[in-house]
């Protein structure tokens, strides 16, 4: 089955809701206001779960005596799955900030292989989060972290979701009809109720291809 452009799941939602279908996301006011729905439902659906589509793979190469760096594309909202010292063939740790504040402050702190990260704020310009490493690199290494990232928001008719479509559309009716509330149709509770199922069916579809990742929540 074919995955649906940001227009095809605004009208499969206008059609549900007994309204025209548009030729553009941004034809009129109110296919626009779906199309905010379809997008906050996706951030939803893509929250809900460690969905394998959204994995992606950030490096960062370090400098001798350098010990923070920017993860360029990250932004802030990732989940990690884990981080490697490619060089080294080390699987990194994390380090809460207070263990790695008194590493940085001791009289001499060890400089060699990283072996731990920790995140430690953002790129002012970018957003991008900052990462610390401990000890502090002595020298080049590559480091690879790679996590679980949302996609960024639809905004082009032909964009597509990474994450499945069909909960994303349940999920922006949903919120429709919560907005327009009870005309006659389906109660925006029951569509929720809707949404909430077709999230659970498809997170364990996808939590049968990668049996260790069972843990997932829709609210």
């Amino acid at each position: 089955m074919a995955i649906p452009t940001y227009l095809e799941m605004v009208n499969e939602v206008l059609v549900r809701l007994r309204e025209n279908e548009v030729t553009s996301v941004s034809d009129n006011k109110y296919s626009k206001m779906i199309g905010k729905f379809i997008n906050d439902s996706k951030r939803q659906v893509e929250d809900a779960y460690t969905w394998n589509a959204l994995t992606e793979t950030l490096t960062a190469t370090t400098a001798a005596n350098i010990f923070s760096y920017v993860l360029e594309g990250s932004g802030t909202r990732f989940r990690v799955i884990d981080v490697m010292n490619d060089s080294e063939k080390i699987v990194m740790k994390y380090a809460p900030t207070n263990t790695m504040n008194r590493w940085f402050l001791m009289a001499t702190p060890q400089r060699s292989a990283p072996v731990y990260y920790n995140f430690n704020g953002t790129e002012a310009d970018t957003g991008d989060t900052l990462v610390d490493f401990y000890p502090i690199p002595d020298k080049e290494y590559n480091i690879r972290l790679n996590i679980i990232k949302s996609q960024e928001a639809l905004t082009n008719n032909s964009d597509k979701p990474l994450v499945p479509a069909e909960p994303i559309i349940l999920g922006a009716y949903a919120r429709a009809l919560a907005e327009r509330g009870e005309d006659g149709g389906m109660a925006s509770s029951e569509a929720y109720t809707l949404f909430k199922s077709a999230l659970s069916d498809y997170i364990s579809i996808e939590a049968g291809h990668y049996p260790e990742e069972t843990i997932w929540s829709a609210e």
